[in-house]
């Protein structure tokens, strides 16, 4: 993991919607966090969808927010919601349900 961050920090949560669950959708995303940097947790809901918050650098986070847009292979993504936060210092990416 980077010890810093190059720029702002920003935290965005995203939901994602469509055959998200099942595929391997969490522990790809935790993969895809480490090799960008960038910390927060990411979790199946009850409703289907996989959520998340990430927290990093502007271009890192722009860049892991493409990544929940398209999934991993097999995932079909239907649909995105992005909402922004204040960020919390997280480092770590941790997938927790």
């Amino acid at each position: 993991m980077r010890s810093s961050y190059a720029g702002g920090v920003i935290r965005r949560r995203v939901v994602v919607h469509g055959f998200v669950q099942g595929v391997g959708f969490r522990y790809t995303a935790r993969l895809e966090a480490a090799r960008l940097g960038v910390g927060g947790w990411v979790r199946n809901r009850a409703d289907g969808a996989v959520e998340a918050e990430i927290e990093g650098d502007e271009a890192s986070v722009a860049t892991m927010l493409d990544w929940f847009a398209a999934g991993p292979r097999g995932a079909i993504v239907e649909r995105t919601e992005v909402s922004g936060l204040e960020p919390t210092g997280d480092r770590d990416f941790k997938v927790t349900g």
